[in-house]
């Protein structure tokens, strides 16, 4: 079985990659930030972790078979509104943690035969959303990061990005805190529902694995079709 090393697991999408990896057999070692680790991820080894801090490296495995990097935040509001200073916070949180993160695990993913990183992006990168500036800015980075990597580190590693829609987890809770808000985000698809973690921790399951061993720098849209379909 293989070594994870799942990046903000204490919630949301994280929680369920370290939930099924965990299920699967495979050692997971996570991170969390707010407290609150549920206790149905009993098996899985957590450390604290903020994302500005180095993560506490002698701690994992000789060797890393995959990287998850989850922290992620919801920020929607009119651009001008926004300050300069709410970018780079929101950059700091969402590219540079996956960027220490990587920079630090390195040597441990090389050490693996087949390692693979999933990173996190949006569908606001390529379809451009109304309020969504400051999040599809530091997504767009970390697709453009991610590509960049790719290239850089193959044949030895392989990095890809899972782009979702709105998915049903406690950092969405206030865009989903209603029947009538459910119902009108799941309306805008085209499978007419909205995403679940399930959904997002299969394809990021399969990236993670050797049955995707040929894919690399790619953004794969789960998201119920919005990106590409008019419907």
């Amino acid at each position: 079985m293989a070594n994870y090393l799942v990046i903000g697991a204490s919630s949301g999408i994280g929680k369920q990659i370290a939930l099924d990896l965990q299920n699967e057999g495979h050692s997971v070692f996570s991170t969390y930030f707010r407290s609150g680790v549920q206790s149905d991820l009993e098996g899985v080894q957590f450390k604290y972790n903020a994302v500005e801090d180095d993560l506490d490296i002698d701690q994992l495995p000789a060797s890393l078979d995959g990287l998850v990097y989850c922290p992620g935040a919801i920020a929607l509001s009119p651009f001008h509104r926004i300050k300069a200073e709410a970018f780079i916070e929101d950059y700091s949180l969402q590219v540079l943690g996956a960027v220490r993160s990587l920079q630090q695990c390195y040597p441990k993913l090389k050490a693996a035969e087949n390692p693979s990183v999933v990173l996190f992006s949006t569908i606001a990168v390529q379809k451009g959303f109304n309020f969504h500036s400051l999040v599809a800015s530091s997504k767009g980075a970390i697709e453009g990061l991610a590509r960049s990597l790719a290239a850089e580190w193959a044949p030895s590693i392989r990095v890809n990005v899972v782009a979702p829609s709105i998915t049903r987890t406690p950092l969405a809770d206030r865009l989903l805190n209603s029947e009538d808000k459910i119902n009108a985000n799941a309306n805008r698809h085209p499978m007419q529902r909205i995403g679940e973690p399930q959904d997002i921790s299969e394809v990021s399951r399969f990236l993670l694995s050797d049955k995707s061993s040929w894919i690399t720098g790619q953004i794969m849209h789960v998201d119920g079709g919005l990106s590409s379909l008019n419907k």
